[in-house]
């Protein structure tokens, strides 16, 4: 019989504070109903159920929290989200809030965080799997990013908009979400990150391999594992919920 590790406590936070200003609506992206539900009641609910998520902490937009707690965390029955909370106005304040949030609620604990996973509530489609090999994955290496290759020839420019570089497609990858850090580093990297004027950091692999120095690695996602951004993207969405259904 191989050697019994016990399950490390994992945090999952879900970014729910984007205004969603390309979808063109009144109603924030992750807001919007797809299969008859809110798609960031769909993430939550793949948490939910995921064995290797003890938390979550629902980072909203101002003024959101008390409509999250009624319409989506009740009204789901969502039971591990221990905290609702405000987020800021860039993803990597939103992060820090959340961050120094789970400091404060776990102080007193015995039992903290191991690894913290990062995920876009506009991702709807993240599942057990996904959550599964990620945390597979960290428990490795201490810090990896969900993705997967891309399928078209991938073209990087110049300044006046000449073609540059053809990276080569097998190393070329698309980042998804959760990302996912050993708690200690991605503490430590948003310290950092927020001791000096920040730019161009649009996601958190970025503040850790930044200011860490730290490689993180890729791990297999799943295509249909997109983030609702533009109209096409919740009919897309509609329509990978129609085939399940069939």
């Amino acid at each position: 019989m191989g050697e019994y590790r016990k399950q490390k406590k994992c945090t999952a936070i879900v970014l729910a504070a984007g205004k969603g200003s390309r979808m063109g609506t009144a109603v924030a992206k992750q807001y919007l109903e797809i299969g008859g539900k809110p798609v960031v009641v769909h993430a939550l609910e793949a948490f939910e159920k995921a064995p290797e998520i003890s938390d979550i902490l629902l980072m909203t937009g101002k003024g959101q929290e008390e409509y999250c707690r009624c319409e989506i965390v009740e009204k789901y029955g969502i039971q591990k989200v221990s905290a609702i909370s405000e987020g800021g106005s860039e993803r990597y304040e939103t992060v820090w809030k959340a961050l120094l949030l789970l400091e404060t609620m776990e102080k007193n604990q015995e039992e903290k965080s191991e690894y913290i996973f990062i995920h876009d509530g506009a991702r709807p489609f993240v599942n057990q799997e996904i959550i599964r090999r990620a945390y597979e994955k960290v428990e490795e290496c201490g810090a990896c990013v969900v993705g997967m290759p891309v399928k078209d020839t991938i073209k990087i420019l110049d300044q006046q908009g000449n073609i540059a570089e053809s990276p080569q497609r097998e190393l070329v990858w698309q980042a998804q979400t959760p990302q996912v850090f050993q708690r200690t580093l991605i503490v430590e990297a948003f310290k950092k990150l927020m001791s000096h004027p920040v730019s161009r950091i649009t996601d958190d692999a970025m503040v850790v391999e930044q200011e860490m120095g730290t490689r993180v690695q890729m791990v297999k996602g799943s295509y249909e594992n997109i983030k609702i951004t533009t109209p096409e993207d919740l009919e897309i969405a509609e329509a990978f919920l129609n085939v399940r259904k069939i």
